[in-house]
């Protein structure tokens, strides 16, 4: 676990699927003021690549043990746009619903989510996938490892 270095971070996440569904990962890579990187990844047996790149947030903001300014960059529209755009509150409002009346999907990640980010002030940004993005780039290197790895954390 982190405790946020100096309290501000750089945060990069992504998540593969080798089908969806299929087998998947996760990866999370946090960069903190002094330097220090941290980098994690899971795996999950079948899953979805939604599911991937939501687990790949959630365990970099549950990493921090304190409060922190994060700039958080993900590919995933999914997860930028619920953040930013007001899909997650829409949703909470509607009682778990899409404004199409449908259930959310993956309800208990975004539950989950909603914990993770806690006292944290937190910036969303997209960054476009496989665009030689540093952080990124090593995100889906993490992502596609755990996906072949099942050995390491599971969803």
């Amino acid at each position: 676990m982190a405790d946020g270095g100096g309290r501000v971070v750089a945060a990069a996440t992504d998540g593969a699927c080798s089908g969806n569904p299929g087998p998947g990962g996760w990866g999370a890579l946090l960069r903190f003021e002094d330097g220090s990187v941290e980098e994690f990844g899971g795996h999950a047996p079948d899953t979805t690549n939604n599911r991937m790149e939501l687990l790949g947030a959630i365990v970099g903001l549950e990493a921090l043990t304190r409060p922190c300014q994060v700039a958080l960059w993900s590919d995933s529209t999914y997860v930028v746009h619920a953040m930013t755009k007001g899909w997650l509150e829409g949703w909470l409002k509607r009682g778990w619903k899409t404004s199409s009346k449908q259930p959310v999907k993956n309800k208990d990640l975004w539950q989950r989510m909603m914990a993770a980010v806690g006292d944290h002030e937190i910036s969303w940004h997209w960054v476009k996938g496989h665009s030689g993005d540093p952080m990124n780039e090593r995100c889906d290197q993490l992502a596609v490892t755990a996906a072949n790895s099942p050995g390491l954390l599971e969803d």
